[in-house]
């Protein structure tokens, strides 16, 4: 039975949302502040974190930054704060997903689902990873999940690698920002499309480094592809 640690100060919220993942065959801990909560994490197996960034005690952005200095469990942003700024924070901090109140709690079910099914892998592999991915000045290596540019690894968060492998697999394939959120984040209508949006800037980001032509382009009126100079 998957465990979920939930946090959130609002126990009417905790109440629907433990409802839901229950019947979803979930065990639910719930924990209504941000203190104590990396000590649960590090003393405790959650198969998946639901964090509330407004905490009394330790705010959310910081627990989330202190979980990830020990720990890869999944991280969902449960929050009031839906600014393409705050998205960003919480995915720069290391969470895997965010989500904006208020919220169905049926799609916080499925993206639940989602992000156990894309971390099941990291923790435990059903098959060897295909190889080597080699481009000009760019290097993704699926297996050890690590990105070159020029020679030098990158730092990327699990979510703004696997956007980068999916489409990388298919280079000058226009995806749309459906077909990402089915594939990379595991639902289709569920999902917001300004996520992809935002993951899509922070990738491109983090591979704007020198001698790299940026390999993720926009085609307008369709989404993103990804292109490399020959």
């Amino acid at each position: 039975m998957p465990k979920v640690l939930l946090v959130d100060d609002e126990e009417r919220i905790r109440d629907l949302v433990k409802v839901y993942l229950t019947r979803e065959g979930f065990a639910v801990e719930e924990h209504d502040s941000g203190t104590g909560v990396v000590a649960m994490v590090k003393d405790n197996h959650y198969h998946l974190v639901i964090l509330d960034l407004m905490l009394p005690g330790t705010d959310g952005l910081t627990v989330c930054k202190e979980i990830r200095k020990f720990s890869r469990v999944p991280i969902i942003m449960l929050t009031a704060k839906g600014d393409e700024i705050d998205r960003v924070l919480g995915l720069e901090v290391g969470a895997d997903d965010y989500i904006v109140k208020p919220f169905s709690p049926r799609e916080l079910v499925a993206r639940v689902k989602a992000v156990l099914r894309r971390t099941a892998p990291e923790q435990e592999p059903l098959e060897k990873p295909p190889g080597v991915l080699t481009f000009p000045n760019l290097v993704i290596n699926p297996e050890f999940r690590t990105v070159e540019v020029s020679g030098k690894e990158i730092s990327l968060t699990p979510r703004e690698f696997d956007l980068l492998l999916y489409m990388a697999r298919s280079p000058g394939r226009a995806f749309t920002r459906e077909n990402l959120l089915e594939n990379v984040w595991g639902y289709d209508f569920y999902g917001d499309l300004r996520t992809v949006d935002t993951h899509i800037n922070r990738l491109r980001d983090k591979l704007t480094v020198e001698g790299l032509r940026q390999p993720i382009v926009t085609v307008w009126g369709v989404g993103y592809k990804f292109e490399v100079a020959k």
